[in-house]
């Protein structure tokens, strides 16, 4: 698996944002996602990477400067077909080093309460990520839950 910073959209990362608002849809009413579309997603604040396996992209990741210090994580996203096998975690640890080399003290995130998202939950859960309430411009919801790093304290991954 190779994870690679992609600097502007393809088809095929195109083709992936469409599954992912998919399925962050069929999980939410449309007032309750936050998902963004292809093109704010390549703008100077916004770092994006992708995994490949095989010359295939098997999922994606995005780094959002919100301040000096703080950051969040954008658009985690892993095809269903190969969830479990590291893409997703590869990708956060990633978006972690990146957050830290930028000198950010914290990285927050949004995520959906639907059942489906119970392995993701899990994934920041398990790389430190605490549970905390609304951040930047997101409000109380309850399709959504948003948890926080404090990367001055977080362990770096062995």
């Amino acid at each position: 698996m190779q994870i690679d910073v992609l600097t502007q959209p393809t088809p095929a990362f195109e083709a992936l944002v469409e599954t992912h608002t998919a399925f962050c849809d069929s999980t939410a009413p449309a007032e309750s996602c936050h998902r963004l579309p292809v093109l704010r997603l390549f703008t100077p604040e916004i770092t994006v990477w992708v995994a490949q396996e095989g010359g295939a992209l098997i999922g994606m990741g995005a780094l959002k400067v919100l301040s000096p210090t703080e950051g969040e994580v954008k658009s985690m996203h892993t095809r269903a077909e190969v969830r479990g096998r590291g893409a997703a975690r590869a990708i956060l640890r990633t978006i972690l080093t990146a957050a830290r080399a930028k000198g950010l003290h914290r990285l927050s995130l949004e995520t959906g309460t639907h059942p489906a998202f119970a392995p993701a939950v899990a994934l920041y859960r398990a790389e430190g990520f605490t549970e905390t309430g609304p951040f930047g411009g997101y409000v109380i919801d309850p399709h959504s839950m948003f948890l926080t790093l404090d990367l001055t304290t977080a362990k770096e991954p062995a």
